[in-house]
């Protein structure tokens, strides 16, 4: 493997960086109380004063409120930056359409537990059925030269790593990868989200023919369970681009404004000639994985679009500022990634994209190794996650990607989702098995992540508080 150097933006130690006593606070609790112990006590006493500890498994810190509203224009290495180091999205050090595969160099090597500030930048606007020309693109919706962002005008125009198609490759700009030094296949790399800003004061959301939940079939008709007509974009929709047949792909993107509206950042859709919905924005990443399958740069295991096991686009809604994502390791580092970023995006994702918009993240990247008791056991084998106030266990219909063929089948990943739930429950909170399924099915939501991602998603809701006693 090449020599591990840090190729990204280093800064002084931030105060986002884990507080020494609080880190010790933790370990001497779990160490007393028995993981099992501390989770049940942090969950009954919600945050511990003093400590920065909550009902995370890891007691995460203290955070800032989890929904910020745009900071202005966030152009590249612009404005506030929280992390230890920084990370750009330029063109040398973002894939397109794909993820690092095992094995790759890094573009940033850190220690772990620090924080990086990652720049993102949204796919949509650079499209090859949008013309790939962002600037053109968003200034017939009104956004001026100097609110595009400068990497994402760079991209369109400059990427050349591999050559691109847009009926093979993924859409997503994937920046990375991050190597975590101690990092090593069997170990769990604990990602906190931080900070979720986004970069410009507006998103996108857009269906195409033959994806999304009412998707045209490959042979141009409807799929089982609704007709012809009721496919969308409707049939006959037209699409944009050069080199692109409109009748293949019939692009519709709905530009959507971030403005705030009674005291919330909301994003704004057109309703009739002259009204308006508003709902509020949630930030977050869609795609954030390790590297979790080895290939050449455009291998098919390697494609951005489908959810792994290393977790990539995994399009969970909770997984915003304040949140904690556990992914098991494949490769010395891990290899971190991140892409897609989302400015707010329903259960199901059923138009095929969320309110896509480029985000200023900032993440703290930890090691869990283990036996340590910082990470719980399913996630050493499976993508799990959490908030403040739930566990998030997650099913995937088929987690080895594109490997072997693709299976979208919902039942298959509701049975994974409800069986890492029961493990959690288990081995976590020690629930027999039997009570574990009875409280499941009493007590817990299970949501459907997405449906549009070859590989389909659903993930438990277990909140916390049920277990103050």
């Amino acid at each position: 493997m090449a020599e591990h150097v840090t190729t990204g933006h280093s800064r002084g130690a931030g105060s986002t960086g884990e507080d020494v006593t609080t880190g010790q606070a933790r370990r001497a609790l779990v160490a007393g109380l028995g993981r099992r112990g501390f989770l049940l006590a942090a969950a009954g006493a919600g945050a511990a004063a003093g400590t920065g500890l909550s009902a995370s498994p890891a007691g995460a810190a203290t955070r800032p409120p989890r929904v910020e509203g745009p900071r202005g224009i966030l152009q590249p290495g612009r404005g506030r930056i929280d992390g230890e180091h920084y990370l750009p999205s330029d063109v040398d050090r973002v894939r397109w359409g794909y993820v690092p595969a095992i094995g790759d160099d890094p573009v940033l090597t850190v220690r772990s537990g620090a924080t990086v500030t990652i720049d993102t930048v949204s796919h949509e606007g650079i499209l090859e059925d949008q013309g790939r020309d962002p600037v053109a693109w968003f200034a017939e919706r009104g956004v001026p030269r100097r609110q595009v962002l400068d990497d994402a005008v760079e991209i369109a125009r400059d990427y050349d790593r591999t050559p691109r198609s847009f009926d093979v490759d993924g859409p997503h700009v994937v920046t990375g990868p991050v190597f975590v030094t101690g990092a090593r296949p069997g170990d769990v790399l604990k990602v906190e989200t931080l900070s979720a800003v986004p970069r410009v004061p507006y998103g996108v959301v857009s269906s195409r023919h033959g994806k999304g939940a009412l998707p045209r079939t490959a042979a141009g008709g409807a799929p089982d369970g609704i007709t012809i007509d009721e496919v969308m974009p409707p049939v006959g929709t037209d699409g944009r681009g050069p080199g692109v047949d409109p009748e293949d792909y019939g692009n519709v993107s709905v530009f959507t404004p971030v403005d705030r509206r009674r005291g919330v950042w909301s994003g704004v859709m057109p309703v009739g000639a002259s009204g308006e919905v508003t709902f509020p924005i949630d930030p977050f990443m869609g795609l954030m994985g390790v590297a979790s399958a080895e290939g050449a740069p455009t291998a098919p295991a390697l494609n951005s679009i489908p959810p792994t096991l290393g977790g990539g686009n995994i399009d969970i809604n909770l997984l915003g500022a304040g949140s904690a994502f556990y992914l098991p390791v494949f490769s010395d580092g891990a290899l971190f990634h991140v892409g897609d970023p989302h400015m707010a995006m329903g259960d199901g994702e059923v138009a095929l994209t969320a309110m896509e918009g480029s985000l200023r993240s900032t993440f703290r990247l930890t090691v869990c190794k283990p036996g340590a008791g910082d990470a719980p056991e399913v996630a050493f084998g499976y993508p799990f996650a959490e908030t403040d106030d739930v566990w998030v266990p997650i099913g995937l219909s088929d987690p080895d990607g594109s490997i072997g063929g693709q299976q979208s089948d919902l039942d298959v990943a509701m049975r994974r989702a409800v069986v890492n739930a029961l493990d959690f429950l288990e081995a976590e909170l020690g629930m027999t098995r039997a009570v574990a399924y009875a409280y499941l099915s009493a007590a817990a939501d299970f949501r459907v992540s997405q449906v549009v991602d070859r590989t389909v998603g659903v993930h438990g809701v277990i909140q916390k508080s049920h277990f103050g006693r």
